[in-house]
């Protein structure tokens, strides 16, 4: 299986801003793990990105994963760790332009 690109689309869902700072940052530790534990397993994170101008979406996350199945072990551990309960999203992947599939 060719190597996936996984664009990841947020933003905090009010109940987030309501935390106190110091429960926000267990959780973010709990997320920064996972990505973690994402990269050791061969991902690669290239960055992420606020977004500008008109979109439902405050960042962009980017990460380049060795197949569709670590892409799908990377979102399946954020979630376990809570993380669709605090953020709204969109995710994306996608294979290289003529890539074998």
């Amino acid at each position: 299986m060719a190597e996936v690109l996984w664009i990841h689309y947020a933003r905090a869902r009010s109940p987030w801003y309501e935390l106190a700072e110091g429960v926000r940052d267990e959780h973010l530790a709990r997320f920064a793990a996972v990505r973690d534990e994402s990269a050791s397993a061969g991902g690669r994170y290239a960055g992420t990105f606020h977004v500008r101008g008109w979109s439902d979406w405050s960042t962009v996350e980017i990460w380049h994963f060795p197949d569709a199945d670590a892409a799908f072990a990377h979102w399946n551990r954020l979630t376990d760790a809570g993380y669709a309960q605090w953020f709204a999203f969109a995710n994306n992947i996608g294979l290289a332009a003529g890539a074998p599939a």
